[in-house]
């Protein structure tokens, strides 16, 4: 079914034309809203594979293949690493070097392989270490044959996500902007709401359905039915495939922004002179900004030495990675000056990356809710997700609307404040969390189940429910401001850089997350001590652990404020202050 417009010729006679036709020409145009169910599904599918997998992956390591705690969540720590950073050069090589729906028509078929992999681990027992002696607790160690094989699978499935996620929204509106062109922008709007909508129903059915067959029906079963919908996701991708709208591939933001690096680089050895207006700058045309002072030395890459050798004979660059543009340069000074406010998020990123801690907890928790239903401990998490809408929800239909009516003015958070209120909410989170899991592994021991971390302690899993949704409120403040913040901050040439950064920053966070617990571990087995992060989750001290979080945690938000006062005001600050006067004129 398309949209109609009417319109009329030079007579006066109506014409009925398909809204999202290209150009109008004809009913057969690529794009359009008949190719957004495949986009959909594809993303949809892609989601429910990936993310049932995850929830669960710190008991199949430690049960199936006798890793330890550390190496099981050094493994988790690193796939989730990989997977958040590889969309960002997914992105760079789809509009470089091969367009978008290659790139996820790779992704997929990358995915497909990964996840067919990780699931012959479970039907060749050959690929595992055999099952523990149970008269003598002996556990065989995995080969480096079989870990190679299993870090594999997260390869691939880390390669194929990166490829589809990096284009999937993109590419979507690529079929709608083709075809609706500039008057549908409530188009876009629309699709960019469905979108996301369906990468959070499908994060819920995997932490649910797919979590809960595998805790009931076992790993063969659990694992299968991820590869059948990754095999879904690459049909419903494929079959449009005569239908879509396929942009060629062209340079990047990315590019352009090394070629400023590259450029002032090799300039290094001119002078900046103090008055700028003595310099001969290369301007981007219908342009006539000139450079900021602010790191002053990167505007050597604009400066034009000679005019007869720098330039074309149409005023360009002859060697873009020797001259850039004023715009160039100034949006890599806007990314530089961004990077420390992006670093405070490192922290509170660490705090939400600890997924298996959490499945362990709720493991040895008493999970039934009535006579015979027990929630699987990976499911838990599905709370993160549903306090995530929820906060979404009350601050903008009940928080805002309330505080404004009692302001009698228009109340409005900028982005950097509900960044501190997540951070906040973070911190608070880690206290409550230690507290919990004082009281559970105090309670283990009175039970007598020090040796037995598989053993479940008289106390309900609920006491877990707080920390669920301190985290998820945290994560739902601080992340959507986060993107809004860089959104606002940057020009619109680097907007696709900024809806990267959170990303970016939350691969990073893994990898400090991995750091930072392998080097608690170090320090204290030291003369055969037992670790706060054992694989027993009894004789461990995790409630030490967690108050280290708290402690940095705190640090941060400190750290936060020095940077948000040394970044000054920003874009939005700046047109909060021209409202005023604004409804005024009104």
């Amino acid at each position: 079914m398309y949209m109609m417009e009417n319109s009329a010729d030079e007579n006066g006679n109506t014409i009925t034309k398909p809204l999202l036709d290209d150009d109008n020409n004809s009913s057969s145009a690529k794009g359009g809203f008949r190719t957004i169910p495949f986009i959909l599904a594809n993303e949809s599918f892609e989601q429910v594979a990936s993310y049932g997998l995850q929830p669960n992956m710190i008991l199949y390591l430690t049960r199936e293949y006798h890793l330890k705690m550390t190496t099981g969540s050094n493994i988790i720590f690193l796939w989730s690493a990989a997977t958040n950073f590889k969309p960002l050069l997914s992105a760079i090589v789809a509009d470089i070097f091969v367009g978008r729906f290659r790139m996820i028509l790779f992704g997929c078929v990358f995915s497909l392989l990964g996840m067919a992999l990780l699931w012959l681990t479970t039907m060749i027992p050959q690929t595992r270490p055999p099952p523990c002696d149970e008269s003598s607790n002996n556990c065989s160690s995995a080969t480096t044959l079989q870990l190679f094989l299993l870090c594999s699978c997260f390869g691939l499935m880390s390669i194929g996500a990166g490829g589809t996620r990096s284009s999937s929204l993109a590419f979507g509106a690529d079929q709608l902007k083709k075809a609706g062109g500039r008057r549908n922008g409530w188009i876009l709007e629309s699709y960019f709401s469905w979108y996301y909508a369906s990468c959070t129903i499908s994060v819920l059915i995997a932490s649910t359905c797919i979590v809960y067959v595998q805790e009931k029906m076992g790993w063969q079963v659990g694992f299968g039915i991820p590869v059948i919908l990754m095999f879904l996701s690459a049909l419903s991708f494929s079959l449009a495939s005569p239908c879509y709208v396929k942009l060629k591939a062209k340079s990047t933001i990315i590019v352009e922004l090394l070629q400023v690096a590259v450029a002032s680089c090799r300039k290094r050895h001119i002078d900046l002179s103090t008055e700028s207006s003595n310099m001969i700058y290369h301007h981007q045309k219908g342009s006539s900004i000139l450079p900021s002072e602010k790191l002053r030395f990167l505007n050597k890459a604009c400066i034009i030495v000679d005019p007869e050798k720098d330039l074309t004979t149409d005023g360009r660059a002859a060697d873009p990675w020797t001259l850039c543009t004023i715009n160039q340069v100034e949006d890599l000074k806007t990314l530089l000056k961004v990077i420390p406010l992006w670093s405070t998020g490192m922290i509170m990123s660490v705090n939400i990356s600890q997924n298996s801690f959490p499945v362990l907890q709720a493991n040895s928790m008493n999970r039934r809710f009535g006579s015979s239903f027990e929630i699987p401990a990976g499911s838990f998490g599905m709370f993160t997700i549903i306090s995530i809408i929820i906060w979404i929800a009350l601050y903008d239909r009940v928080f805002l609307p309330i505080a404004s009516k009692i302001m009698g003015k228009h109340v409005h958070l900028s982005a950097r404040k509900r960044m501190a209120i997540g951070m906040l909410l973070s911190f608070v989170c880690m206290v409550v969390t230690a507290t919990v899991e004082a009281k559970r592994r105090n309670l283990a021991i009175r039970e007598g189940y020090s040796d037995a971390s598989e053993a479940v302690v008289d106390m309900s899993a609920l006491w877990l429910l707080p920390l669920d949704c301190l985290i998820g409120f945290a994560e739902a403040s601080s992340a959507v401001a986060q993107n809004e913040f860089y959104y606002s901050e940057f020009p619109r040439s680097m907007k696709s850089i900024a809806s990267t950064l959170f990303l970016l920053e939350t691969s990073v966070a893994n990898l400090v997350a991995s750091f930072l617990m392998n080097i608690i571990d170090k320090l204290l087995k030291r003369g055969g001590k037992e670790s706060w992060i054992s694989t027993n989750i009894n004789k461990g001290h995790y409630d030490y652990y967690y108050w280290v979080l708290a402690g940095l945690s705190m640090l941060n938000m400190i750290y936060f404020l020095i940077c948000s006062k040394a970044y000054g005001p920003g874009k939005e600050d700046k047109k909060e202050k021209t409202l005023p006067g604004q409804d005024e004129q009104d």
